[in-house]
Protein backbone atom coordinates (compact mmCIF):
# COMPACT_ATOMS: atom_id res chain seq x y z
CA UNK A 1 0.00 0.00 0.00
CA UNK A 2 1.54 3.68 -0.98
CA UNK A 3 2.08 6.16 1.48
CA UNK A 4 -1.77 7.82 2.00
CA UNK A 5 0.12 11.15 1.49
CA UNK A 6 -3.23 12.92 1.37
CA UNK A 7 -4.70 11.56 4.41
CA UNK A 8 -1.26 12.56 6.03
CA UNK A 9 -1.97 16.30 4.80
CA UNK A 10 -5.27 16.49 6.92
CA UNK A 11 -4.37 14.57 9.75
CA UNK A 12 -1.05 16.64 10.50
CA UNK A 13 -2.76 19.74 11.37
CA UNK A 14 -5.25 17.60 13.01
CA UNK A 15 -3.49 15.95 15.20
CA UNK A 16 -1.28 18.89 15.95
CA UNK A 17 -4.43 20.59 17.24
CA UNK A 18 -5.07 18.26 19.69
CA UNK A 19 -1.20 18.23 21.09
CA UNK A 20 -1.43 22.08 20.75
CA UNK A 21 -4.68 21.90 23.20
CA UNK A 22 -2.67 19.91 25.20
CA UNK A 23 -0.03 21.90 26.07
CA UNK A 24 0.03 22.54 30.47
CA UNK A 25 -1.61 26.54 30.19
CA UNK A 26 1.68 28.00 31.98
CA UNK A 27 3.63 27.08 28.38
CA UNK A 28 1.58 29.27 26.03
CA UNK A 29 5.19 30.03 24.02
CA UNK A 30 5.45 26.26 23.64
CA UNK A 31 2.20 25.71 22.39
CA UNK A 32 2.52 28.86 20.05
CA UNK A 33 5.79 27.01 18.65
CA UNK A 34 4.37 23.97 18.53
CA UNK A 35 1.90 24.98 16.02
CA UNK A 36 3.71 26.53 13.67
CA UNK A 37 5.99 23.57 13.79
CA UNK A 38 2.81 21.63 13.13
CA UNK A 39 1.76 24.15 10.01
CA UNK A 40 5.47 24.51 8.51
CA UNK A 41 5.46 20.72 8.76
CA UNK A 42 1.79 20.68 6.53
CA UNK A 43 3.12 22.83 4.28
CA UNK A 44 5.61 20.74 3.60
CA UNK A 45 3.59 18.02 2.53
CA UNK A 46 1.55 20.46 0.61
CA UNK A 47 4.48 20.85 -1.87
CA UNK A 48 4.72 17.13 -2.00
CA UNK A 49 1.54 16.64 -3.44
CA UNK A 50 2.11 19.87 -5.70
CA UNK A 51 5.74 18.53 -6.92
CA UNK A 52 4.28 14.50 -7.30
CA UNK A 53 0.93 15.94 -9.12
CA UNK A 54 1.14 15.63 -13.08
CA UNK A 55 -1.15 18.36 -14.31
CA UNK A 56 -1.32 15.60 -17.96
CA UNK A 57 -1.80 12.88 -15.77
CA UNK A 58 -5.43 11.27 -14.87
CA UNK A 59 -8.05 13.60 -13.29
CA UNK A 60 -8.02 12.73 -9.80
CA UNK A 61 -4.46 11.59 -8.86
CA UNK A 62 -2.93 10.26 -5.39
CA UNK A 63 -6.57 8.76 -4.82
CA UNK A 64 -6.99 6.54 -1.33
CA UNK A 65 -10.82 4.42 -1.34
CA UNK A 66 -11.63 2.42 1.58
CA UNK A 67 -14.88 1.30 3.12
CA UNK A 68 -16.72 3.44 5.54
CA UNK A 69 -19.97 3.41 5.77
CA UNK A 70 -20.77 0.66 3.91
CA UNK A 71 -24.78 0.11 4.75
CA UNK A 72 -25.45 3.76 2.80
CA UNK A 73 -23.01 4.10 0.42
CA UNK A 74 -20.56 6.29 1.97
CA UNK A 75 -16.74 5.69 1.94
CA UNK A 76 -13.55 7.81 2.90
CA UNK A 77 -12.39 8.43 -0.80
CA UNK A 78 -9.99 11.48 -1.71
CA UNK A 79 -8.15 12.45 -4.63
CA UNK A 80 -6.72 15.48 -6.04
CA UNK A 81 -6.79 17.77 -9.73
CA UNK A 82 -4.85 20.79 -10.31
CA UNK A 83 -7.98 22.61 -8.81
CA UNK A 84 -7.64 21.07 -5.84
CA UNK A 85 -3.56 20.99 -5.23
CA UNK A 86 -3.28 24.63 -5.80
CA UNK A 87 -6.12 25.33 -3.13
CA UNK A 88 -4.23 22.90 -0.81
CA UNK A 89 -0.61 24.91 -1.25
CA UNK A 90 -2.78 27.97 -0.78
CA UNK A 91 -4.19 26.80 2.66
CA UNK A 92 -1.05 25.38 3.76
CA UNK A 93 1.26 28.09 3.16
CA UNK A 94 -0.92 30.84 4.53
CA UNK A 95 -1.76 29.21 8.21
CA UNK A 96 2.22 29.78 9.11
CA UNK A 97 1.73 33.28 8.37
CA UNK A 98 -1.38 33.54 10.21
CA UNK A 99 -0.19 31.58 13.04
CA UNK A 100 3.31 34.17 13.37
CA UNK A 101 0.94 37.31 12.97
CA UNK A 102 -1.74 36.43 15.44
CA UNK A 103 1.38 35.22 17.99
CA UNK A 104 0.26 37.55 20.48
CA UNK A 105 -3.67 37.87 19.80
CA UNK A 106 -4.53 35.33 22.48
CA UNK A 107 -1.91 36.52 25.12
CA UNK A 108 -3.58 37.27 28.64
CA UNK A 109 -5.50 40.39 28.71
CA UNK A 110 -4.70 42.98 31.41
CA UNK A 111 -5.22 41.83 35.22
CA UNK A 112 -8.95 42.47 36.40
CA UNK A 113 -10.26 41.89 32.56
CA UNK A 114 -13.30 39.76 32.73
CA UNK A 115 -12.12 37.26 29.51
CA UNK A 116 -10.05 34.75 29.68
CA UNK A 117 -8.37 34.13 26.32
CA UNK A 118 -6.44 30.33 26.10
CA UNK A 119 -3.97 30.83 24.24
CA UNK A 120 -3.47 27.23 23.26
CA UNK A 121 -7.15 27.00 22.19
CA UNK A 122 -6.80 29.82 20.15
CA UNK A 123 -3.85 28.11 18.21
CA UNK A 124 -5.04 24.81 17.75
CA UNK A 125 -8.69 26.11 16.65
CA UNK A 126 -6.73 27.34 13.86
CA UNK A 127 -4.98 24.19 13.21
CA UNK A 128 -8.18 22.59 13.09
CA UNK A 129 -9.59 24.59 10.27
CA UNK A 130 -6.74 23.87 8.39
CA UNK A 131 -7.56 20.17 8.91
CA UNK A 132 -11.04 20.58 7.80
CA UNK A 133 -10.02 23.12 4.71
CA UNK A 134 -7.91 20.41 3.42
CA UNK A 135 -9.45 17.68 3.97
CA UNK A 136 -12.57 19.74 2.14
CA UNK A 137 -10.10 20.40 -1.20
CA UNK A 138 -9.49 16.69 -1.31
CA UNK A 139 -12.78 14.45 -0.62
CA UNK A 140 -14.22 12.97 -3.42
CA UNK A 141 -16.97 11.09 -1.26
CA UNK A 142 -20.05 13.98 -1.45
CA UNK A 143 -21.09 12.83 1.86
CA UNK A 144 -17.27 12.98 3.43
CA UNK A 145 -17.17 16.94 1.61
CA UNK A 146 -20.16 17.63 3.71
CA UNK A 147 -19.57 16.56 6.85
CA UNK A 148 -16.15 18.68 6.78
CA UNK A 149 -18.04 21.79 4.87
CA UNK A 150 -20.13 21.28 8.00
CA UNK A 151 -17.77 20.50 11.04
CA UNK A 152 -15.13 23.94 9.98
CA UNK A 153 -18.22 26.09 11.37
CA UNK A 154 -17.67 25.29 14.98
CA UNK A 155 -13.83 26.09 15.44
CA UNK A 156 -14.41 29.12 13.49
CA UNK A 157 -17.46 30.02 15.48
CA UNK A 158 -15.33 30.11 18.31
CA UNK A 159 -12.32 31.88 16.75
CA UNK A 160 -14.85 34.57 16.19
CA UNK A 161 -16.33 34.98 19.28
CA UNK A 162 -13.69 34.27 21.79
CA UNK A 163 -10.68 35.85 20.13
CA UNK A 164 -12.12 39.25 19.42
CA UNK A 165 -10.08 42.07 17.87
CA UNK A 166 -9.33 44.34 21.06
CA UNK A 167 -8.82 47.21 19.07
CA UNK A 168 -12.84 48.41 19.55
CA UNK A 169 -13.67 52.46 20.50
CA UNK A 170 -17.01 51.01 22.93
CA UNK A 171 -15.28 49.16 25.58
CA UNK A 172 -14.53 45.61 25.76
CA UNK A 173 -18.76 44.45 27.44
CA UNK A 174 -20.02 46.22 23.76
CA UNK A 175 -16.73 44.97 21.86
CA UNK A 176 -17.57 41.27 23.26
CA UNK A 177 -21.62 41.39 22.46
CA UNK A 178 -20.44 42.58 19.05
CA UNK A 179 -18.35 39.34 18.96
CA UNK A 180 -20.76 37.00 19.94
CA UNK A 181 -23.53 38.48 17.64
CA UNK A 182 -20.94 38.31 14.45
CA UNK A 183 -20.26 34.51 15.60
CA UNK A 184 -23.80 33.76 16.11
CA UNK A 185 -24.56 35.46 12.39
CA UNK A 186 -21.49 33.54 11.14
CA UNK A 187 -22.63 30.19 12.67
CA UNK A 188 -26.48 30.42 11.33
CA UNK A 189 -26.16 31.82 7.94
CA UNK A 190 -23.85 28.92 7.44
CA UNK A 191 -25.71 26.69 9.19
CA UNK A 192 -29.14 27.12 7.00
CA UNK A 193 -27.01 26.55 3.88
CA UNK A 194 -25.55 23.29 4.90
CA UNK A 195 -29.23 22.33 6.03
CA UNK A 196 -30.41 23.00 2.41
CA UNK A 197 -27.45 21.35 1.01
CA UNK A 198 -27.77 18.04 3.26
CA UNK A 199 -31.16 17.47 1.60
CA UNK A 200 -30.06 17.83 -1.38
CA UNK A 201 -26.72 15.43 -0.87
CA UNK A 202 -29.77 12.72 0.47
CA UNK A 203 -31.53 13.54 -2.62
CA UNK A 204 -28.61 12.96 -4.56
CA UNK A 205 -28.16 9.50 -3.44
CA UNK A 206 -31.62 8.54 -3.73
CA UNK A 207 -31.56 9.14 -7.27
CA UNK A 208 -27.88 7.92 -8.11
CA UNK A 209 -27.42 5.04 -4.98
CA UNK A 210 -24.50 6.04 -3.79
CA UNK A 211 -21.97 9.12 -2.77
CA UNK A 212 -18.73 8.68 -5.17
CA UNK A 213 -18.59 11.97 -7.30
CA UNK A 214 -16.43 9.91 -9.94
CA UNK A 215 -18.52 7.46 -10.18
CA UNK A 216 -21.77 9.70 -10.37
CA UNK A 217 -19.76 11.56 -12.67
CA UNK A 218 -18.78 8.67 -15.27
CA UNK A 219 -22.33 7.69 -14.71
CA UNK A 220 -24.04 10.57 -16.11
CA UNK A 221 -21.24 11.31 -18.66
CA UNK A 222 -21.70 7.59 -19.95
CA UNK A 223 -25.84 7.95 -19.88
CA UNK A 224 -26.68 5.03 -17.45
CA UNK A 225 -27.40 7.83 -14.88
CA UNK A 226 -30.76 9.99 -16.22
CA UNK A 227 -31.74 12.90 -13.63
CA UNK A 228 -35.14 14.22 -14.61
CA UNK A 229 -34.63 18.02 -15.35
CA UNK A 230 -36.16 18.98 -12.63
CA UNK A 231 -34.61 16.89 -10.19
CA UNK A 232 -31.06 18.08 -11.37
CA UNK A 233 -32.00 21.59 -10.95
CA UNK A 234 -33.67 21.11 -7.40
CA UNK A 235 -30.27 19.42 -6.25
CA UNK A 236 -28.32 21.68 -8.01
CA UNK A 237 -29.87 24.95 -5.85
CA UNK A 238 -29.13 23.02 -3.11
CA UNK A 239 -25.34 22.36 -2.96
CA UNK A 240 -25.14 26.19 -4.58
CA UNK A 241 -27.16 27.86 -2.11
CA UNK A 242 -25.15 26.21 0.64
CA UNK A 243 -21.60 27.43 -1.30
CA UNK A 244 -23.16 30.99 -2.59
CA UNK A 245 -23.43 31.22 2.08
CA UNK A 246 -19.70 30.38 2.01
CA UNK A 247 -18.38 32.45 -0.74
CA UNK A 248 -19.92 34.78 -0.13
CA UNK A 249 -22.54 35.57 -2.91
CA UNK A 250 -24.86 38.52 -2.89
CA UNK A 251 -27.41 38.53 -0.77
CA UNK A 252 -26.09 36.09 1.35
CA UNK A 253 -23.05 37.79 1.84
CA UNK A 254 -23.95 39.75 5.27
CA UNK A 255 -22.51 38.20 7.52
CA UNK A 256 -18.82 38.43 5.91
CA UNK A 257 -18.47 41.92 7.37
CA UNK A 258 -19.70 40.93 10.96
CA UNK A 259 -17.34 38.09 10.95
CA UNK A 260 -14.11 39.96 9.79
CA UNK A 261 -15.15 42.96 11.27
CA UNK A 262 -15.40 41.51 14.60
CA UNK A 263 -12.35 39.34 14.20
CA UNK A 264 -8.53 39.39 14.60
CA UNK A 265 -7.07 40.35 11.78
CA UNK A 266 -5.55 36.89 11.31
CA UNK A 267 -9.01 35.16 11.91
CA UNK A 268 -10.08 37.59 9.39
CA UNK A 269 -7.51 36.06 6.84
CA UNK A 270 -8.30 32.48 7.71
CA UNK A 271 -11.86 33.47 6.85
CA UNK A 272 -11.67 34.93 3.52
CA UNK A 273 -8.58 33.49 2.49
CA UNK A 274 -8.90 30.09 3.45
CA UNK A 275 -12.11 28.98 4.70
CA UNK A 276 -14.59 31.06 1.79
CA UNK A 277 -12.32 29.28 -0.72
CA UNK A 278 -14.06 26.27 -0.28
CA UNK A 279 -17.32 27.62 -1.51
CA UNK A 280 -15.95 28.80 -4.65
CA UNK A 281 -13.87 25.49 -5.14
CA UNK A 282 -16.88 23.38 -4.46
CA UNK A 283 -19.17 24.79 -7.37
CA UNK A 284 -16.20 24.45 -9.59
CA UNK A 285 -16.28 20.52 -8.31
CA UNK A 286 -19.62 19.69 -7.39
CA UNK A 287 -22.51 22.05 -9.13
CA UNK A 288 -20.44 22.10 -12.86
CA UNK A 289 -19.37 18.24 -12.54
CA UNK A 290 -22.55 16.34 -10.74
CA UNK A 291 -25.30 18.62 -12.40
CA UNK A 292 -24.27 20.46 -15.81
CA UNK A 293 -27.51 20.98 -17.28
CA UNK A 294 -28.80 22.60 -13.88
CA UNK A 295 -25.88 24.53 -13.78
CA UNK A 296 -26.21 26.01 -17.65
CA UNK A 297 -29.68 26.50 -17.09
CA UNK A 298 -29.15 28.57 -14.11
CA UNK A 299 -26.13 30.36 -15.44
CA UNK A 300 -28.01 33.88 -16.48
CA UNK A 301 -29.07 34.15 -12.66
CA UNK A 302 -26.18 33.52 -11.63
CA UNK A 303 -24.08 36.10 -13.45
CA UNK A 304 -26.33 38.72 -12.84
CA UNK A 305 -25.89 37.93 -8.82
CA UNK A 306 -22.06 37.77 -9.21
CA UNK A 307 -22.13 41.10 -10.89
CA UNK A 308 -24.49 42.89 -8.28
CA UNK A 309 -21.33 41.31 -5.53
CA UNK A 310 -18.72 42.77 -7.86
CA UNK A 311 -20.25 46.50 -7.73
CA UNK A 312 -22.32 46.42 -4.65
CA UNK A 313 -19.30 45.21 -2.46
CA UNK A 314 -17.02 47.97 -4.11
CA UNK A 315 -19.28 50.63 -3.63
CA UNK A 316 -19.93 49.50 0.08
CA UNK A 317 -16.30 49.35 0.46
CA UNK A 318 -15.89 53.39 -0.97
CA UNK A 319 -18.17 54.34 1.94
CA UNK A 320 -16.32 52.47 5.09
CA UNK A 321 -14.99 53.89 8.27
CA UNK A 322 -13.94 50.98 9.69
CA UNK A 323 -10.39 49.39 8.13
CA UNK A 324 -11.22 46.20 8.74
CA UNK A 325 -14.62 46.33 6.88
CA UNK A 326 -13.59 48.13 3.86
CA UNK A 327 -11.40 44.95 3.05
CA UNK A 328 -14.36 42.32 4.03
CA UNK A 329 -16.77 44.40 1.36
CA UNK A 330 -13.69 44.36 -1.16
CA UNK A 331 -13.14 40.64 -0.87
CA UNK A 332 -17.52 40.68 -1.67
CA UNK A 333 -16.51 42.13 -4.90
CA UNK A 334 -13.76 40.22 -5.69
CA UNK A 335 -15.88 36.87 -4.35
CA UNK A 336 -17.75 38.50 -7.50
CA UNK A 337 -15.21 38.23 -9.40
CA UNK A 338 -14.50 34.55 -8.76
CA UNK A 339 -18.26 33.36 -9.25
CA UNK A 340 -18.20 35.46 -13.11
CA UNK A 341 -15.25 33.51 -13.84
CA UNK A 342 -16.57 30.14 -12.73
CA UNK A 343 -20.31 30.25 -14.73
CA UNK A 344 -18.87 32.20 -17.75
CA UNK A 345 -17.91 29.05 -18.74
CA UNK A 346 -14.69 29.52 -20.90
CA UNK A 347 -11.15 28.54 -20.00
CA UNK A 348 -10.14 31.55 -19.78
CA UNK A 349 -13.14 32.77 -17.25
CA UNK A 350 -12.60 29.88 -15.13
CA UNK A 351 -8.74 29.75 -15.24
CA UNK A 352 -9.12 33.39 -14.23
CA UNK A 353 -11.27 32.46 -11.25
CA UNK A 354 -8.70 29.25 -10.01
CA UNK A 355 -6.25 31.85 -9.89
CA UNK A 356 -8.00 34.66 -8.62
CA UNK A 357 -8.91 32.18 -5.59
CA UNK A 358 -4.98 31.82 -5.37
CA UNK A 359 -4.30 35.39 -5.95
CA UNK A 360 -6.88 36.77 -3.55
CA UNK A 361 -5.83 34.82 -1.22
CA UNK A 362 -2.33 35.93 -0.85
CA UNK A 363 -3.55 39.61 -1.91
CA UNK A 364 -6.02 39.84 1.16
CA UNK A 365 -3.44 38.37 3.94
CA UNK A 366 -1.40 40.60 2.89
CA UNK A 367 -3.53 43.80 3.10
CA UNK A 368 -5.49 42.69 6.20
CA UNK A 369 -2.23 41.55 8.35
CA UNK A 370 -0.28 44.88 7.59
CA UNK A 371 -3.59 46.43 8.85
CA UNK A 372 -4.08 44.35 11.35
CA UNK A 373 -0.27 45.68 12.69
CA UNK A 374 -1.17 48.97 11.91
CA UNK A 375 -4.41 48.52 13.94
CA UNK A 376 -2.54 46.77 16.97
CA UNK A 377 -0.58 49.53 16.92
CA UNK A 378 -2.66 52.74 17.28
CA UNK A 379 -5.40 50.61 19.14
CA UNK A 380 -8.13 52.45 16.26
CA UNK A 381 -10.13 50.43 13.54
CA UNK A 382 -11.47 53.80 12.26
CA UNK A 383 -9.87 55.50 9.44
CA UNK A 384 -10.53 59.23 10.91
CA UNK A 385 -7.68 57.82 13.54
CA UNK A 386 -4.80 57.95 11.16
CA UNK A 387 -2.85 60.11 9.19
CA UNK A 388 0.75 60.48 8.02
CA UNK A 389 1.24 56.75 9.20
CA UNK A 390 4.07 56.73 6.06
CA UNK A 391 6.37 59.50 7.88
CA UNK A 392 7.03 57.50 10.77
CA UNK A 393 6.40 54.19 9.75
CA UNK A 394 7.55 53.90 6.25
CA UNK A 395 8.03 50.25 6.05
CA UNK A 396 4.42 49.58 6.68
CA UNK A 397 3.26 52.14 5.02
CA UNK A 398 5.33 50.86 1.76
CA UNK A 399 4.27 47.10 2.50
CA UNK A 400 0.27 48.31 3.36
CA UNK A 401 0.27 50.37 -0.48
CA UNK A 402 1.67 46.92 -2.17
CA UNK A 403 -1.06 44.70 -0.21
CA UNK A 404 -3.51 47.47 -1.76
CA UNK A 405 -2.18 47.70 -4.95
CA UNK A 406 -2.84 44.00 -5.28
CA UNK A 407 -6.46 44.47 -4.04
CA UNK A 408 -6.90 46.93 -7.18
CA UNK A 409 -5.25 44.41 -9.29
CA UNK A 410 -2.54 46.70 -10.43
CA UNK A 411 -0.61 45.22 -14.09
CA UNK A 412 2.15 43.53 -12.59
CA UNK A 413 0.61 42.10 -9.01
CA UNK A 414 -0.76 38.95 -9.14
CA UNK A 415 -4.40 39.83 -8.96
CA UNK A 416 -4.21 41.31 -12.04
CA UNK A 417 -3.68 38.42 -14.47
CA UNK A 418 -6.88 36.77 -12.57
CA UNK A 419 -8.96 39.56 -13.10
CA UNK A 420 -7.98 40.09 -16.37
CA UNK A 421 -8.72 36.50 -17.50
CA UNK A 422 -12.06 36.55 -15.84
CA UNK A 423 -13.16 39.72 -17.58
CA UNK A 424 -11.77 38.47 -21.31
CA UNK A 425 -13.87 34.82 -20.82
CA UNK A 426 -16.79 37.05 -19.88
CA UNK A 427 -16.26 39.21 -22.66
CA UNK A 428 -15.98 35.95 -24.90
CA UNK A 429 -19.50 34.77 -23.98
CA UNK A 430 -21.34 37.49 -21.96
CA UNK A 431 -20.07 41.26 -23.14
CA UNK A 432 -23.01 43.10 -21.86
CA UNK A 433 -21.73 41.32 -18.24
CA UNK A 434 -18.45 42.13 -18.79
CA UNK A 435 -19.13 45.79 -19.25
CA UNK A 436 -20.93 45.93 -15.96
CA UNK A 437 -18.08 43.86 -13.75
CA UNK A 438 -15.62 45.97 -15.45
CA UNK A 439 -16.96 49.06 -12.78
CA UNK A 440 -15.68 46.78 -10.43
CA UNK A 441 -12.02 47.97 -11.09
CA UNK A 442 -12.99 51.82 -11.24
CA UNK A 443 -13.96 51.26 -7.81
CA UNK A 444 -11.73 49.10 -6.67
CA UNK A 445 -9.07 51.84 -7.51
CA UNK A 446 -11.44 54.25 -5.28
CA UNK A 447 -11.39 52.19 -2.14
CA UNK A 448 -7.98 51.35 -2.76
CA UNK A 449 -6.34 54.63 -2.67
CA UNK A 450 -8.53 56.55 -0.56
CA UNK A 451 -8.22 54.36 1.96
CA UNK A 452 -4.04 54.45 1.37
CA UNK A 453 -4.41 58.25 1.50
CA UNK A 454 -6.27 58.92 4.08
CA UNK A 455 -4.38 56.64 6.85
CA UNK A 456 -0.48 56.95 5.72
CA UNK A 457 -0.73 60.60 3.85
CA UNK A 458 -0.80 63.97 4.81
CA UNK A 459 -0.14 65.65 8.63
CA UNK A 460 1.02 63.16 10.91
CA UNK A 461 -1.32 62.85 13.94
CA UNK A 462 -0.32 63.12 17.45
CA UNK A 463 -1.60 59.68 18.22
CA UNK A 464 0.34 57.99 15.94
CA UNK A 465 3.65 60.22 15.82
CA UNK A 466 5.31 57.40 17.73
CA UNK A 467 4.16 54.58 16.26
CA UNK A 468 7.20 52.40 15.41
CA UNK A 469 7.91 50.48 12.41
CA UNK A 470 6.98 46.92 11.29
CA UNK A 471 9.31 44.55 13.66
CA UNK A 472 11.12 41.45 12.79
CA UNK A 473 8.08 38.50 13.31
CA UNK A 474 5.97 41.25 11.44
CA UNK A 475 8.77 41.34 8.34
CA UNK A 476 8.83 37.71 8.36
CA UNK A 477 4.55 37.22 7.72
CA UNK A 478 4.37 40.46 5.02
CA UNK A 479 8.19 40.10 3.12
CA UNK A 480 6.89 36.45 1.76
CA UNK A 481 3.59 37.30 0.30
CA UNK A 482 4.91 40.41 -1.23
CA UNK A 483 7.59 38.36 -3.11
CA UNK A 484 4.33 35.89 -4.29
CA UNK A 485 2.25 38.82 -5.39
CA UNK A 486 5.12 40.02 -7.61
CA UNK A 487 6.45 36.42 -8.87
CA UNK A 488 2.78 35.39 -9.70
CA UNK A 489 2.09 39.38 -11.39
CA UNK A 490 5.06 38.76 -13.45
CA UNK A 491 5.30 35.08 -14.01
CA UNK A 492 2.16 33.35 -13.53
CA UNK A 493 3.16 30.10 -15.60
CA UNK A 494 3.57 28.20 -12.96
CA UNK A 495 -0.56 28.44 -11.52
CA UNK A 496 -1.52 27.96 -14.95
CA UNK A 497 0.05 24.94 -16.18
CA UNK A 498 -1.59 23.30 -12.87
CA UNK A 499 -5.09 24.50 -13.00
CA UNK A 500 -5.52 25.01 -17.51
CA UNK A 501 -6.17 20.89 -17.86
CA UNK A 502 -8.56 21.13 -14.62
CA UNK A 503 -10.45 23.35 -16.33
CA UNK A 504 -10.91 22.11 -19.14
CA UNK A 505 -12.08 18.75 -18.02
CA UNK A 506 -14.34 21.28 -16.40
CA UNK A 507 -15.67 22.83 -19.18
CA UNK A 508 -15.87 19.49 -20.95
CA UNK A 509 -18.36 18.31 -18.05
CA UNK A 510 -20.80 20.71 -18.50
CA UNK A 511 -19.87 20.22 -22.67
CA UNK A 512 -19.09 23.65 -23.33
CA UNK A 513 -16.50 24.91 -25.48
CA UNK A 514 -15.04 28.33 -25.99
CA UNK A 515 -16.74 30.69 -28.17
CA UNK A 516 -14.67 31.79 -31.72
CA UNK A 517 -14.27 35.11 -32.59
CA UNK A 518 -16.57 36.42 -35.32
CA UNK A 519 -14.25 37.17 -38.65
CA UNK A 520 -15.92 39.07 -41.35
CA UNK A 521 -15.83 37.07 -44.80
CA UNK A 522 -13.09 38.88 -47.16
CA UNK A 523 -15.16 40.99 -49.72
Amino acid sequence: MSFPLLTATAALPAIGAVATAAVPAARRNAAKALALLVSLATFVLAIVVLVRFDPDGDRYQLTESHAWIADFGVRYELGVDGIAVALIALTALLIPFIILAGWHDADPLETGSKRWRPTQGFFALILAVEAMVIISFEATDVFLFYIFFEAMLIPMYFLIGGFGDRAHEHGEETAATQRSYAAVKFLLYNLVGGLIMLAAVIGLYVVAGNFSLQEIAQARASGSLDMATNTERWLFLGFFFAFAVKAPLWPLHTWLPNAMGEATAPVAVLITAVVDKVGTFAMLRFCLQLFPEASKWATPVILVLAVISIVYGALLAVGQRDIKRLVAYASISHFGFIVLGIFAMTSQGQSGATLYMVNHGISTAALMLVAGFLISRRGSRLIADYGGVQKVAPVLAGTFLIGGLATLSLPGLAPFVSEFLVLVGTFARYPAIGIVATLGIVLAALYTLVLYQRTMTGPVKPEVSAMPDLRARELVVVTPLIVLLIFLGVYPKPLTDIVNPAVKQTLSDVHKKDPQPEVEAAK
